[in-house]
Protein backbone atom coordinates (compact mmCIF):
# COMPACT_ATOMS: atom_id res chain seq x y z
CA UNK A 1 0.00 0.00 0.00
CA UNK A 2 1.36 3.02 -0.89
CA UNK A 3 0.77 6.23 1.60
CA UNK A 4 1.15 8.96 -1.38
CA UNK A 5 -2.72 9.65 -1.42
CA UNK A 6 -3.14 10.20 2.15
CA UNK A 7 -0.66 13.83 1.47
CA UNK A 8 1.40 13.48 4.91
CA UNK A 9 4.89 14.26 5.86
CA UNK A 10 7.09 11.59 7.44
CA UNK A 11 6.40 13.62 10.79
CA UNK A 12 2.99 13.58 10.07
CA UNK A 13 2.53 9.66 9.12
CA UNK A 14 5.39 9.24 12.48
CA UNK A 15 2.77 10.91 14.66
CA UNK A 16 -0.34 9.08 13.61
CA UNK A 17 1.80 5.39 13.42
CA UNK A 18 2.21 6.19 16.89
CA UNK A 19 -1.67 6.94 18.07
CA UNK A 20 -2.69 3.70 15.95
CA UNK A 21 -3.03 1.77 18.90
CA UNK A 22 -6.12 3.78 19.67
CA UNK A 23 -4.70 5.28 23.03
CA UNK A 24 -4.56 8.88 22.83
CA UNK A 25 -1.44 10.27 23.83
CA UNK A 26 0.00 13.86 26.00
CA UNK A 27 2.02 15.77 24.01
CA UNK A 28 4.96 15.17 25.99
CA UNK A 29 4.55 11.21 25.64
CA UNK A 30 3.77 11.56 21.83
CA UNK A 31 7.03 13.81 21.70
CA UNK A 32 8.93 11.32 23.31
CA UNK A 33 7.64 8.37 20.93
CA UNK A 34 8.64 9.99 17.90
CA UNK A 35 11.24 11.71 19.02
CA UNK A 36 10.46 15.38 18.25
CA UNK A 37 11.03 18.73 19.72
CA UNK A 38 7.94 19.80 21.32
CA UNK A 39 7.57 23.06 19.40
CA UNK A 40 8.33 20.64 16.18
CA UNK A 41 5.47 18.51 17.42
CA UNK A 42 3.18 21.73 17.91
CA UNK A 43 3.31 21.88 13.90
CA UNK A 44 2.60 18.70 13.55
CA UNK A 45 -0.41 18.26 15.46
CA UNK A 46 -1.72 21.95 14.45
CA UNK A 47 -1.75 20.38 10.76
CA UNK A 48 -3.02 16.83 11.94
CA UNK A 49 -5.61 18.84 13.84
CA UNK A 50 -6.72 20.98 10.42
CA UNK A 51 -6.96 18.03 8.34
CA UNK A 52 -9.58 16.36 11.18
CA UNK A 53 -7.36 13.67 11.95
CA UNK A 54 -6.55 14.51 15.47
CA UNK A 55 -8.31 15.93 18.32
CA UNK A 56 -6.75 17.74 21.72
CA UNK A 57 -8.16 17.97 25.23
CA UNK A 58 -7.13 18.88 28.66
CA UNK A 59 -6.93 15.88 30.94
CA UNK A 60 -9.72 16.47 33.83
CA UNK A 61 -6.93 15.73 36.34
CA UNK A 62 -4.09 18.31 35.30
CA UNK A 63 -5.33 20.75 33.10
CA UNK A 64 -1.86 21.66 31.92
CA UNK A 65 -1.44 18.44 29.95
CA UNK A 66 -3.07 17.92 26.61
CA UNK A 67 -3.92 14.70 25.25
CA UNK A 68 -4.39 14.06 21.94
CA UNK A 69 -6.26 11.15 20.57
CA UNK A 70 -7.54 10.48 16.54
CA UNK A 71 -10.47 11.25 15.36
CA UNK A 72 -11.96 8.45 12.70
CA UNK A 73 -10.88 10.11 10.20
CA UNK A 74 -7.27 9.42 11.65
CA UNK A 75 -8.13 6.31 13.00
CA UNK A 76 -8.20 5.71 9.33
CA UNK A 77 -5.36 6.49 7.97
CA UNK A 78 -3.37 5.47 10.68
CA UNK A 79 -4.63 1.90 9.64
CA UNK A 80 -3.34 2.49 6.34
CA UNK A 81 0.06 3.70 7.98
CA UNK A 82 0.41 0.39 9.77
CA UNK A 83 -0.78 -1.72 7.46
CA UNK A 84 1.71 0.29 4.90
CA UNK A 85 4.78 -0.30 7.38
CA UNK A 86 3.31 -4.15 8.23
CA UNK A 87 3.54 -4.52 4.24
CA UNK A 88 7.13 -2.96 3.64
CA UNK A 89 8.42 -4.95 6.31
CA UNK A 90 7.20 -8.19 5.36
CA UNK A 91 8.82 -7.55 1.94
CA UNK A 92 12.01 -6.88 3.45
CA UNK A 93 12.64 -9.68 5.46
CA UNK A 94 11.28 -12.25 3.31
CA UNK A 95 14.32 -12.46 1.39
CA UNK A 96 16.38 -13.06 4.65
CA UNK A 97 17.05 -16.68 5.96
CA UNK A 98 15.54 -16.73 9.29
CA UNK A 99 18.50 -16.24 11.50
CA UNK A 100 19.73 -12.96 9.73
CA UNK A 101 16.36 -11.86 11.23
CA UNK A 102 17.27 -13.35 14.53
CA UNK A 103 20.18 -11.73 14.99
CA UNK A 104 18.97 -7.91 13.14
CA UNK A 105 16.52 -8.73 16.65
CA UNK A 106 19.07 -9.75 19.06
CA UNK A 107 21.49 -6.28 17.76
CA UNK A 108 18.01 -4.08 17.56
CA UNK A 109 17.53 -5.28 21.14
CA UNK A 110 21.04 -4.63 22.42
CA UNK A 111 20.62 -0.96 21.34
CA UNK A 112 17.31 -0.13 23.03
CA UNK A 113 18.97 -1.83 26.04
CA UNK A 114 22.21 0.21 26.04
CA UNK A 115 20.26 3.44 24.92
CA UNK A 116 17.57 2.97 27.86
Amino acid sequence: MQLGPLDLSPSEINALANLADGHGRTVSALGAAVGTRPATLTGILDRLERRGLVTRATLPRDRRAVLIELTPAGKRSARKIITAIDDLERRALDALPDNAIHSAHAVLRALTEAAS
